[in-house]
């Protein structure tokens, strides 16, 4: 199954992250099918979170399932373009 996650970079004190797209029986920093935004949890409100959209939704139109994570994260990205 493919799964849309969170893949973890920079020091301990001063994480981000990237969105993935990612077979669920790789490890959390594996070879990912695709990367569709990054999240950048120290940075102000306003420029935490950075998806593509497009490529989101077309990946969960195939199957694709989030985590409970990324699934926040898209929802706050779609009620910050909505207003």
């Amino acid at each position: 199954m493919v799964k849309i996650r969170l893949k973890k970079f920079g020091t301990q004190k001063r994480p981000y992250y990237r969105v993935i797209v990612i077979d669920e029986r790789k490890p959390r920093d594996g070879t990912a099918i695709e990367e569709v935004g990054t999240y950048q949890p120290i940075e102000p409100a306003d420029k935490q979170i950075n998806l593509n959209m497009d490529r989101v939704k077309y990946w969960m139109s195939v199957g694709a399932q989030p985590t409970d994570v990324v699934g926040k994260l898209i929802n706050k990205q779609t009620k910050a373009q909505s207003k």
